[in-house]
């Protein structure tokens, strides 16, 4: 092989500064095999399949130089694919000059071994590409140290005998000294070690997070989250709404850290409005374990907007993930009464889908109601806005205060510890303020201000009052 001008082989000449070439491949078992092993026919086709791993292999800035989609009758438990296919993707990978396989499914340790043995090059599976991903997208000290704990929990189950430095023994510690440890049990200890540390920082902020949610719950405002499988517009609807400029583009999983912002609602009322990590199919667990923290935003979030990407293909498939999801964190995905669905992108589709779209929208129940929208142009949200108040008017209580006109530490008060909907003039000069407050919140309004009074109805938004 020639060297290059330093003497280097030509491969590390291309190397130099040059992207990392990788190729994907999609091992999918045959819809026969996996309604066999699962009990139930896919949703997804195999080449969205494999689009959406090509798209997450593009989110760490890589080239893509081949992708493969392998059906399977069955899963080989030493390498994942048939024999066969291993050497026919060897030799495309010599052809290629692949540095990088990513294969789309959840890889055992020593499958992964092998693999790496027979192509000559580097194997992640789905699992590592979402945690390099998330590493790459983590910005907070918060966000640096969920993934590193995600990380840590997958490299101790990596730590196989692969290499033979993981054979040798270390001397042991006293006078006798004895056998020691093995490198393999120093490593693994010494992740342990690191992640009880990580265990430990991340509970302070839990307790901090927990500090900051009950400042918010004595304050007025009710927090509403934005859920959703990543790149359904979660971002770009929070910024829309909320005149924000939180990193938007059409990347999965170009959001990680938790936002939020101050959102006026059309009749005055003010909510706090949280953007989240977008899911996606098949996320490790451990990720959901370790980003729980930061997901407890939409555990104790009083609406959820679960925003899916009706323009989507596989839009019926994402939604039922997120939906499985928000199970795992407790959270029931058919309360209507907490969760609206937001049909965005609308403005992908065709005028004649977007209008069928819309009437099928329409056709649901009112409470199960969908909003379609567009985060982009706008269509839809004043609509989606109404939506929000009303839901959060359910189950919340409004007040009638009167207040003397010279009050104005009363009305001061009303505004910093209540949602404050109009203020009105009785003939006498006194001022009556309508309020709309939590249940929980009402004796302490009433033990401030006696006078104080339900009101059962309240035009335009008619809000039911079960104050007794």
């Amino acid at each position: 092989m020639n060297g290059g001008p330093n003497g280097e082989s030509g491969a590390l000449a291309r190397k130099r500064g040059a992207k990392t070439r990788v190729l994907v491949i999609g091992p999918y078992l045959t819809d026969r095999a996996a309604t066999y092993a699962l009990g139930e026919k896919a949703i997804r086709s195999h080449e969205s399949r494999l689009d959406e791993a090509e798209g997450l292999a593009l989110a760490i800035d890589v080239e893509i130089v081949g992708r493969e989609l392998v059906l399977l009758p069955q899963i080989r438990p030493a390498t994942y694919l048939g024999k066969g296919k291993v050497e026919e993707i060897s030799a495309l990978i010599e052809e290629r000059e692949v540095d990088l396989v990513v294969v789309d499914c959840a890889l055992s340790p020593v499958q992964q071994r092998n693999l790496e043995k027979a192509f000559s090059a580097k194997v992640i599976d789905r699992t590592g590409l979402i945690l390099e991903i998330f590493g790459e997208r983590a910005r907070t000290s918060e966000g640096a140290l969920q993934v590193e704990l995600a990380h840590l929990t997958y490299q101790k189950s990596r730590l196989v005998r692969s290499w033979t430095h993981l054979e040798r023994q270390r001397g042991g510690f006293g006078f006798l000294g004895g056998p020691g440890e093995t490198q393999i049990e120093t490593d693994r200890r010494l992740i342990q070690e690191r992640m009880t540390r990580i265990e430990r920082d991340l509970e302070k902020v839990k307790k901090t997070r927990g500090l900051h949610r009950k400042s918010r719950r004595d304050a007025p405002f009710p927090v509403v989250a934005l859920v959703g499988y990543t790149n359904a517009g979660k971002s770009t609807l929070f910024n829309t709404l909320t005149k924000s400029e939180v990193f938007a583009k059409d990347l999965l999983f170009a959001t990680l850290d938790p936002t939020l912002r101050g959102l006026k609602l059309p009749h005055g009322g003010k909510i706090i409005l949280s953007d989240t990590v977008g899911f996606i199919s098949d996320l490790p667990h451990m990720l959901v374990s370790a980003f729980r923290a930061t997901l407890e935003e939409v555990i104790e979030a009083d609406v959820i907007l679960h925003v899916r990407d009706i323009a989507h293909d596989d839009a019926e498939a994402q939604g039922e993930d997120v939906k499985k999801i928000l199970s795992e964190l407790g959270v029931d995905a058919h309360d209507y009464n907490r969760l609206i669905e937001v049909w965005n992108k609308i403005d992908l589709l065709p005028s004649e889908e977007r209008e069928r779209v819309k009437n099928k929208a329409a056709l649901r129940p009112e409470d199960e109601r969908p909003y379609a929208v567009s985060a982009v142009t706008g269509d839809g949200l004043d609509i989606l806005l109404l939506a929000i108040e009303t839901r959060l008017a359910r189950g919340r209580v409004v007040l009638d205060v009167p207040l003397a006109s010279s009050d104005g530490e009363g009305q001061a008060w009303l505004h910093a510890h209540t949602e404050v909907l109009s203020r009105d003039t009785d003939e006498e000069g006194g001022a009556h303020f309508h309020i709309r407050v939590a249940p929980e919140q009402c004796d302490r309004v009433l033990r401030r201000f006696p006078g104080a009074e339900a009101v059962l109805e309240s035009s335009p938004l008619h809000y039911a009052s079960n104050l007794r």
